[in-house]
């Protein structure tokens, strides 16, 4: 038989939730197919099989926090046809939790593939044993008996001398809770004497049946808290230029065809604000730094975070050497990082270490917004939507397409003179795009 263990999840990455076992016990499963999808709040890990065999025990049901190294379930000899146990199997999608003894523990750990997803957990799992335990009148799996622990549920009054799941302890707990509000019959009898139980508060709009409740996944969890964190850490401030595209806009316009057919990528806009970027962080280097303690860690490498919207969330995949790439070299980079954050299959080497970040909320219609900074980083640079104005040029009126530009920044490392500076140097750049190629 062999352990199947939680395996290391990357840098500064210490658990993961249980997202969702792909094999329920007694299912057959041969070596490299994936078992159980580990959850982080950046990424999933595909645990796959080290050996052909049957899944023997579930350790660790879904929505449990796991540790690196925690044993969550095994795999033992056989084909599956047998389902692995004399008792019935669980239904599709209920928590697994315990399975007969099934000898020692294996020696290897399975190996890791990853996707991107989120869910949540709960509790910290113990990750201790992968089979049940018995006292003699039952057998439950240790997360079982904590979940009884918990709420003071007695698993012998429930056990019938056999195996005790989840969804066991779960129903007593719902039983414990309904008896304290009784019928009208059973009041009756009692005499009158027995007062109902107090009944949940009900929703102030008396609506409950038209509302929704959707749990927050395990990503949307760490974006509030390092959203809040950034905010109750950092002094953070925005200062706001407007930008006039016309000259990107027409360089575009006459180099996009060629572009990309010598290069096989497409000329956007993202490539110019790197390469922006990267100028004005060279003339201002506590921009491109971090705060530790009472050290301020500037930065000689310029790894852009690019802000990219999926269906899971937001991510912010990194630009690594930003500084010695070319424009196409960018462009496609960022290319392949979009398809790979929507597709969910980020690394987390791809989503980590980011010395500054770029977000674009004008590909959404945005006009204006104070982007909140990635921590540990001290700036950020919000792009918008282009916008065609009116605006007074040599005297005269015209009509430019014009983009606000946000950079929102630690006022504890960077003063306002610093960021406004900044964030003029940007606006120069794109105004006249070919001194990129010189300060290149």
């Amino acid at each position: 038989m062999a352990d199947i263990y939680v395996p290391e999840l990357g840098e500064s990455v210490a658990d993961a939730t249980v997202g969702k076992w792909l094999k329920q016990e007694g299912d057959a499963v041969k070596s490299g197919e994936a078992v159980v999808e580990l959850e982080t709040d950046k990424i999933n890990f595909e645990v796959e099989a080290e050996e052909d065999g049957v899944l023997e025990s579930i350790a660790s049901p879904e929505g449990e926090t796991v540790n690196v190294g925690d044993v969550i379930g095994s795999i033992g000899a056989g084909s599956g046809e047998a389902g692995g146990s004399d008792e019935p199997e669980d239904e599709p999608g209920a928590d697994a939790e315990g399975s007969e003894p099934a000898g020692d523990a294996g020696e290897k750990k399975p190996r890791a593939t990853f996707s991107l997803s989120e869910s949540r957990g709960d509790s910290g799992g113990n990750g201790s044993g992968s089979v049940e335990e018995s006292n003699g009148e039952y057998r439950a799996s240790p997360s079982v008996k904590k979940l009884a622990a918990e709420y003071d549920i007695d698993l012998a009054s429930i056990s019938a001398g056999g195996r005790v799941t989840k969804e066991d302890v779960e129903r007593a707990i719902r039983e414990k809770d309904t008896p304290s509000a009784p019928s009208e019959p059973a009041a009756e009898q009692n005499g009158g004497s027995q007062k109902p139980a107090a009944q949940p508060a009900a929703s102030s709009s008396g609506r409950e049946d038209q509302e929704e409740r959707i749990k927050f996944s395990r990503r949307r969890q760490t974006i509030a808290k390092r959203l809040v964190e950034s905010q109750q850490t950092a002094a953070m401030l925005t200062t706001f230029n407007e930008v006039d595209m016309s000259a990107v806009m027409d360089l575009r316009r006459r180099r996009k065809d060629d572009f990309n057919e010598r290069t096989g990528a497409r000329l956007g806009f993202m490539s110019f604000f790197t390469k922006a970027a990267v100028a004005a962080l060279k003339a201002h280097p506590d921009v491109n730094a971090e705060l530790q303690e009472t050290e301020l860690v500037r930065k000689h490498y310029y790894d852009i975070g690019v802000a990219v919207s999926t269906d899971e969330g937001l991510v912010v995949p990194v630009v690594r050497d930003a500084d010695r790439r070319s424009f196409a070299e960018i462009e496609g980079g960022i290319a392949d990082l979009a398809v790979k954050a929507r597709d969910g299959k980020l690394s987390l080497a791809d989503l980590s270490g980011g010395t500054f970040t770029i977000t674009n909320g004008g590909i959404f219609g945005s006009l204006l917004s104070t982007p909140i900074l990635t921590m540990p980083q001290v700036a950020i640079l919000g792009m918008h939507k282009i916008q065609e104005k009116p605006v007074v040029v040599d005297g005269e009126v015209v009509v430019r397409p014009m983009m606000y530009l946000a950079l929102s920044y630690d006022h504890r490392v960077i003063d306002g003179r610093e960021a406004v500076t900044f964030l003029v140097k940007i606006k120069e750049l794109i105004e006249d795009p070919e001194s990129l190629l010189l300060e290149g």
